[in-house]
């Protein structure tokens, strides 16, 4: 009965819904052993690496903003954090800002 439940509904437009595939945490329990101190030297090798320069800080920032992603998964969310986040989606930067870069007409808009 527990399986019916959780059968897909039949689609109305006759498109074949992906039944998916077990989990399988196979891979995950691989992953156990980890090279702590690889690891440490990593996190350390991270904040010696030289940074982004000027000339191309810009379109590297505008291209993070265009992978952000900004839905709203809490169940309590009022409906002005929603009308803030959409407001935010259609224009995600301050009008002074895309004027200095030189952007106006671009469609830069976050991923979600």
């Amino acid at each position: 009965a527990r399986a019916a439940a959780n059968a897909p509904a039949p689609q109305a437009h006759g498109i074949a819904r992906n039944p998916g595939m077990k989990l399988d945490l196979g891979f995950m329990e691989s992953m156990r052993s980890v090279n702590r101190s690889a690891l440490e030297r990593r996190v350390a090798s991270l904040t010696k690496r030289r940074s982004i320069k000027a000339d191309n800080q810009a379109a590297w920032l505008l291209r993070a903003v265009a992978c952000m992603d900004l839905t709203t998964l809490n169940s309590n969310d009022t409906d002005e954090r929603v009308r803030r986040l959409c407001a935010k989606a259609v224009n995600p930067f301050r009008r002074d800002i895309v004027e200095v870069l030189g952007i106006a007409g671009e469609k830069i808009r976050p991923a979600a």
